[in-house]
């Protein structure tokens, strides 16, 4: 905002007013009812959107730019015109492949093919290439070049991608267009842009390193284990092994007699918008004297802190909230563990099946509770696409039913009690 309002205080010869409010208006207008009329189970998408937006309108004015300073423009600006053109179209292409992905309009699965290694890489070098020659001779046939081949590498470094990886593309593109709209300050020079994008792209940058750390992965290893089968793959078909279920009164009586309890979230939860029974189980708990706190993974949902985000919707205070390495040591000492829509997060695969796609990632240690409570729709795997060892352990009751409904008449029957 404050962006758009600067250049009517402190530009003389301002022109182009009507266009440029029309243009400020329609952007208003589309953000504020997108924002408004977006679920909670898609503001990840949303994200996405807003992100490659970003990138997208950063290369444009890079190119637009590009056909303005011409040759004699000191050669820093031509080179951080062509990183703004290029990055940008990147993280474009990117985030709609982001936001197919998460939107379902594509499969969730890694998607690759014969010679993909080598299309990736001459696409990668052919941008550089294009960039070289661009600040030899800047023209905007060769800027349009650079967007459209950034585009093609923008779709082939997501397509590699699936399941629970997603998240922490979505920060790695954020980076990506922050460093763009700060190169595109320079070219511009606009020194809110400038600050405004590094702000953005060190902590996009700083976020998807912490996140990538808590799976346990590169952010190399991330975006092309799929490559060699590491990857997260996704999908999944349901097992039809023997599993103990439960009624919500049996959990019920469970919660409402137990001393500590944990909750587990996850995306299951902002599926079913499920949280606000949550919050008044978890009061209703702590008010019978049980102590209550609910245990984030840094990667659950699918986005960077989608659960934290979810769980302050229902006014969650946020000193429950506590993150894995906080809480890791109490589920020993949990005599319940209420998993609402997890799965993948506590899958001890993580830690016991080296051909797992998960193997190495931290996980939040629900399997060593005295018993666990899990809620889920069916018997599908996560986006991980493999079975979830816990859900077959005789500490382990399964609670199935839409996580609201289940939510809603569990609450019940702990009120009954």
């Amino acid at each position: 905002m404050v962006a758009c309002a600067l250049p009517f205080f402190y530009l003389e010869d301002l022109q182009n007013v009507v266009p440029m409010l029309a243009a400020i208006a329609v952007g208003t207008v589309a953000g504020v009812v997108g924002a408004r009329r977006v679920q909670m189970t898609q503001m990840p998408q949303m994200v996405a959107l807003f992100n490659g937006v970003g990138g997208g309108a950063a290369s444009l004015v890079a190119l637009l730019e590009l056909d303005e300073i011409g040759a004699g423009a000191p050669t820093f600006n031509l080179v951080a015109t062509a990183f703004t053109i290029a990055v940008g179209a990147i993280s474009f292409a990117g985030s709609a492949i982001t936001f197919a992905k998460l939107q379902d309009l594509m499969t969730s699965r890694p998607v690759t093919f014969p010679g993909f290694p080598v299309a990736f890489g001459g696409s990668l070098i052919a941008v550089v290439v294009l960039s070289v020659l661009v600040v030899r001779d800047p023209t905007v046939g060769l800027g349009i070049a650079i967007g459209l081949v950034g585009l093609l590498v923008g779709v082939l470094l997501v397509l590699p991608v699936g399941g629970a990886d997603v998240p922490i593309v979505i920060s790695l593109l954020n980076a990506f267009t922050g460093l763009t709209v700060a190169a595109g300050g320079y070219v511009l020079s606009n020194t809110l842009l400038l600050v405004a994008g590094t702000l953005v792209g060190a902590s996009g940058t700083f976020l998807t390193l912490l996140m990538a750390s808590a799976m346990g992965r590169s952010v190399a290893n991330i975006l092309f284990g799929a490559l060699k089968g590491g990857s997260t793959l996704g999908g999944g078909e349901a097992s039809d092994r023997p599993v103990r279920s439960a009624t919500p009164e049996d959990a019920a009586i469970m919660l409402a007699y137990a001393d500590r309890v944990i909750i587990v979230p996850g995306y299951g939860l902002a599926v079913a918008q499920a949280q606000h029974a949550l919050r008044e189980l978890v009061d209703l708990l702590n008010e019978r004297g049980g102590l209550v706190d609910y245990a984030i993974h840094p990667v659950a949902g699918r986005m960077p802190g989608h659960m934290n985000v979810l769980l302050a919707e229902a006014q969650v205070p946020y000193e429950e909230l506590k993150e894995m390495d906080e809480i890791n040591g109490e589920f020993k000492d949990a005599d319940v563990v209420l998993v609402v829509g997890a799965n993948d997060v506590v899958n001890p695969a993580a830690k016991t099946s080296p051909g797992a796609p998960i193997y190495g990632m931290p996980i939040l240690n629900a399997d060593q509770a005295k018993s666990v409570i899990f809620m889920k729709r069916s018997m599908r795997p996560g986006f991980a696409g493999i079975e979830n060892e816990l859900l077959f352990d005789e500490r382990t009751q399964l609670l199935f039913g839409d996580a609201k409904d289940s939510m809603n008449k569990l609450l019940s029957a702990v009120k009954a009690l």
